[in-house]
């Protein structure tokens, strides 16, 4: 079951979601309130204010059977902050890793209900090729912490990244039964690349 924005409000009050800054305002009353991010049933999420990416020329392949994804993208990465007035220019056919603004976080509570969520693009960006988290869009029960974004531009034109931009929804939905724990490598990451 995928949770309204009234029942995304009632998760943020009870604390069975957590997301840090809130999203806001919570409804729009009038032109005054600015963008209102909850969508009928997603909530938006920010751009956060680092992008890295893989070092270009690398003499290694890709084997994520020998060790976790951290241990191989932090030596062989670059990573940049980006403001305003330094945003990212990202290129067609290129990969960066982001992150959100907000801190996530999907607490298991015996007793309430256990939520879990999906992370997607915005329309507006997918049209202009952008694609948003692909492939890896959950986000489990349990988990804690900022939330990678791996951003490709599938477009013929550079598409520029600034911080506090509106990337990404976040669908959330409740979890039939409480589940044990099993945190990823990811839990509670802090820097883009899943790094802690």
């Amino acid at each position: 079951m995928i949770l309204s924005n009234l029942s995304l409000q009632k998760a943020l009050d009870n604390k069975w979601l957590v997301i840090e800054p809130e999203p806001r305002p919570r409804q729009k009353i009038d032109a005054s309130d600015g963008n209102c991010p909850y969508q009928t049933s997603a909530v938006d999420l920010r751009l956060g204010n680092e992008i890295a990416w893989f070092k270009e020329g690398l003499p290694v392949n890709i084997d994520l059977r020998r060790g976790s994804f951290a241990d191989l993208f932090g030596p062989n990465s670059v990573s940049r902050t980006i403001t305003d007035d330094q945003p990212f220019s990202l290129a067609p056919q290129k990969l960066v890793l982001g992150k959100t603004l907000e801190r996530i976080e999907l607490p298991i509570i015996e007793g309430a209900p256990c939520l879990a969520a999906r992370v997607e693009g915005r329309s507006s960006y997918a049209r202009c090729g952008l694609l948003v988290h692909f492939t890896a869009p959950t986000i489990h029960a349990g988990f804690r912490g900022t939330i990678t974004l791996e951003l490709i531009n599938l477009g013929p034109i550079p598409i520029m990244l600034y911080p506090s931009a509106p990337i990404c929804q976040l669908i959330v939905e409740q979890v039939e039964g409480t589940p044990f724990r099993n945190d990823s490598q990811f839990q509670g990451q802090i820097q883009a690349g899943g790094i802690k």
